[in-house]
């Protein structure tokens, strides 16, 4: 099991990739947390299994049909979640 942070950059706010994002990660039995930053970005805290991340990753990349992801950072990240949840905006 390990956790991975990830920020999603370009057109990720208003085109409903929190909530797609939010949905696929249940769906995939992570756990961790989605939000919006004030900087315009979509921030995920995932923890689950390497294999079912990267399929999160994939789609972060591309994200919903209305989104443009200009470029996705990841790197490792911490904490053991049970659950995946919506936080409210930083």
């Amino acid at each position: 099991m390990e956790t991975w942070h990830m920020v999603a950059h370009g057109k990720v706010q208003g085109v409903g990739y929190r909530a797609a994002c939010e949905d696929l990660a249940i769906e995939l039995g992570l756990g961790g947390w989605v939000r919006n930053r004030n900087d315009g970005t979509v921030e995920v805290m995932a923890y689950g299994p390497p294999e079912r991340l990267a399929k999160l990753r994939e789609w972060m990349e591309q994200g919903p049909p209305a989104a443009k992801v200009e470029r996705l950072e990841v790197e490792p990240g911490e904490g053991e979640f049970e659950l995946f949840e919506w936080r409210s905006s930083e």
